[in-house]
């Protein structure tokens, strides 16, 4: 979702001089800023370069409302084979809560890329995923954005490197599936029935 966004630099005729592509990478936020202000292993030539983003998972919530009867499967065939069945039980339904670090060293960087992302979430977000290829199931996954926060984490004096943080909170409408099984295809059922009559019954 995240990884085509760009940052322009402009000079003052408004012509661009400069395209850089924003790397994204999962990781926390203060694992970032600890790189961005320091150097641990003392040989670096260079500092983290900014722009960059990273994201983390920090939540996962039980969706009761989206959940489906239990015995309910998903069932496939195989062209090949069709007397073989795949199944599934139905997915159970999570909220996965993520978040999104903007790290920029300054306001004009920010804001581009917030522009290239809140645009597209009113407040959600659909994507055609393909969950399960070998049962063939597709879904829409909405992802909805909660908030967005801004913070400017200067401190010290003027030689002390600053790193704006944007922190865009999302919430996405997930699944966990289980393993898919296989079974042989039921092709005739018997039933007996029995009829039972009561004691007082008159047949004519």
């Amino acid at each position: 979702m995240f990884n085509d966004l760009v940052v322009q630099r402009i000079n003052s005729a408004g012509t661009t001089v400069q395209t850089i592509a924003v790397p994204i990478a999962y990781g926390p936020k203060e694992k970032f800023l600890v790189r961005i202000k320091q150097d641990a292993n003392l040989d670096q030539s260079v500092a983290l370069q900014l722009p960059r983003m990273g994201f983390e998972m920090t939540g996962l919530t039980y969706d009761g409302t989206r959940r489906l009867s239990a015995t309910t499967k998903n069932v496939a065939f195989n062209s090949s084979d069709l007397k073989k069945m795949k199944y599934q039980y139905v997915p159970v339904p999570y909220n996965i809560d993520m978040t999104l670090s903007i790290f920029v060293k300054n306001a004009d960087d920010g804001a581009q890329i917030i522009e290239q992302i809140i645009p597209y979430f009113g407040p959600e977000w659909n994507n055609t995923i393909n969950l399960i290829p070998e049962m063939g199931i597709k879904m829409d996954v909405p992802t909805i954005l909660i908030g967005v926060a801004v913070d400017d984490t200067y401190e010290g004096d003027f030689i002390a490197r600053r790193a704006l943080v944007y922190t865009i909170t999302f919430t996405m409408k997930g699944y966990f599936f289980g393993p898919v099984k296989r079974a042989g295809v039921i092709k005739r059922t018997q039933v007996d029935l029995n009829v039972v009559y009561a004691a007082n019954t008159v047949i004519d």
